[in-house]
């Protein structure tokens, strides 16, 4: 558990570490669970609705967004809502030199600071998310057990919820899994572009100064992150589909 000491801070790898955790997982990990819900949700909408206009607007959304960079899209959110509109500050997590009154003050500020980073990562993961739904849930409604369904009578939500749904889910898991386990790296390019205090910037910033314990301590959180995540979409494959357990 010795990890050394950093060339830049001279102090232990662990401790500087330690202290750029919550404020990755605070911003990258609410940014997954927006694109987490309304990935899947755009997703769901453009398979049931395939080849309808919905479809072609919402698939149109997905491959713009997925394929935007988020150095660039960051960017461009910054030029327009802080230089143009000056509704959001430009960086950091919270308002240098500000006194806040109280908590709530506080937690205002931090949250005004949170948008643009998470919109940022929130609108690339959504695409990807609901591009994975969408043509996982079209493979699924063309199984013989949902036209089965149909020609039991069973209605056509219940067939979405309970027969195509959870199948869907399985390719979902992984990709999320994946995305979760390196939400401890957090995101180099929008916390440097925002100047956010996470994982990402420290990282970016050991690689500038050739802090090479702290890059190894970084490297080595995320490698377990990613481990971790990885197990714990195997064990909940168990739960989502009965065949994972037999």
């Amino acid at each position: 558990g010795n990890l050394g000491i950093s060339f830049v801070y001279k102090a232990p790898v662990a401790k500087v570490v330690a202290s750029k955790i919550l404020p990755t997982v605070l911003m990258v990990g609410l940014a997954e669970i927006i694109a987490i819900l309304i990935g899947i949700l755009i997703g769901v909408v453009a398979a049931w609705k395939r080849g309808t206009k919905l479809d072609v607007w919402t698939l149109g959304f997905s491959l713009v967004t997925y394929s935007v960079p988020t150095f660039w899209l960051g960017m461009i959110l910054v030029v327009l809502f802080c230089v143009q509109l000056r509704l959001f500050p430009t960086s950091g997590m919270l308002t240098p030199g500000k006194n806040f009154v109280s908590d709530w003050a506080k937690m205002v500020d931090l949250g005004r600071h949170l948008v643009l980073p998470v919109l940022t990562m929130s609108l690339v993961l959504i695409g990807e998310y609901a591009l994975t739904m969408r043509n996982t849930l079209i493979d699924v409604l063309s199984e013989d057990y949902i036209i089965t369904a149909r020609a039991k009578g069973f209605r056509e939500r219940y067939i979405l919820l309970k027969h195509a749904l959870p199948n869907a889910m399985l390719p979902m898991i992984t990709i999320i899994a994946i995305n979760i386990g390196f939400v401890v790296a957090g995101a180099i390019q929008v916390e440097t572009i925002f100047s956010w205090p996470g994982l990402g910037r420290l990282m970016y910033e050991a690689l500038g100064a050739r802090d090479y314990p702290l890059l190894q301590g970084v490297f080595l959180l995320v490698t377990i992150s990613v481990v971790l995540a990885n197990v714990l979409a195997d064990i909940s494959y168990a739960y989502i589909d009965p065949r994972v357990k037999n």
